[in-house]
């Protein structure tokens, strides 16, 4: 795992509360988790920035969500990063609110209309593609890895252990990557759990290690269709979560190729499709 940066100021914020626990009553300072739009724009060479979307999240790594927001939707496909900016601080008190990134190759903003793009914190992209349209962007995913149980039924406790923001508030989402072993490579945070699977995918794109065809993603919460269609983009093939899938999560993961994991807790989990990548041998009953 990358060393982990100080959180951004408005990462977390402290506000007076009146705390009230049965009979009691206690006036005193909460950590609250921070929320704010982040406009994300797109420009290739002597291209005037297109604007893309405006999405809710926890400020922090805006950068990474804005490049893997670009990848995870389909609209960056071989157009190499050049680098972001923010906006200008003297024309905003918060210039770290809009993000450009930068391209080597022009960006093609008909996609954009297209896509009819509304974003909330809560659900991501809500009312656009159908599974149809998602599966004809999407590389067939690989094969592999094959992953031991054992493997699986770690990840949520190491999920648990580095969500620090979570720890301070009880209001963040997270998404982790894992190597085939259970190796914690890289974890980030936000309000909204598809934005956390932005940055997390968006930190790779940076760092240039994608596709992602030999990693596994564990994510807080429950799975929705948004998280299955952007991992199965950025060539992830296994995904697991704490909580369950949605029938729409459970029906694109199947066409996709997808392994879904559901309700990873304690010494048990669901497998909902893609089984063969998981290591079970070593058990009894499946008849």
């Amino acid at each position: 795992m990358s060393g982990d940066p100080p959180p951004p100021v408005r990462h977390v914020t402290s506000r007076r509360v009146l705390a009230v626990r049965g009979e009691s009553l206690e006036v005193r300072d909460d950590r609250v988790v921070g929320e704010a739009p982040l406009e994300i724009r797109a420009a290739g060479p002597h291209q005037d920035p297109v604007a893309v979307a405006v999405t809710m999240r926890t400020p922090g790594h805006e950068a990474e969500l804005a490049v893997g927001f670009l990848r995870t939707e389909g609209l960056l496909e071989d157009q190499e990063v050049l680098g972001t900016s923010g906006g200008d601080p003297r024309a905003s008190s918060q210039p770290d609110d809009t993000i450009v990134v930068r391209l080597s190759r022009p960006f093609d903003d008909s996609k954009v209309a297209e896509r009819h793009f509304v974003a909330t914190a809560s659900c991501g992209i809500c009312g656009k593609a159908s599974i149809d349209e998602v599966a004809l962007r999407v590389d067939p995913l690989p094969a592999g890895p094959i992953v031991s149980r054992a493997v699986i039924l770690a990840l949520s406790d190491l999920l648990r252990a580095a969500q620090r923001a979570f720890d301070e508030t009880g209001g963040l989402h997270a998404a982790a990557l894992f190597s085939p072993r259970g190796e914690l490579l890289e974890i980030r945070e936000d309000v909204g759990r598809h934005n956390a699977l932005d940055k997390l995918v968006g930190s790779q794109v940076l760092a240039a290690t994608m596709p992602l065809q030999e990693r596994i993603v564990m994510v807080s919460g429950r799975v929705s269709f948004e998280i299955v269609q952007k991992a199965a983009v950025a060539g992830i093939p296994i995904v697991c979560a704490v909580s369950a899938p949605t029938d729409l999560a459970v029906e694109a993961a199947e066409r996709l190729g997808l392994t879904l994991v559901g309700f990873l807790r304690g010494d048990g989990f669901n497998v909902y499709t893609h089984d063969g990548r998981i290591d079970l041998r070593d058990l009894s009953g499946l008849g």
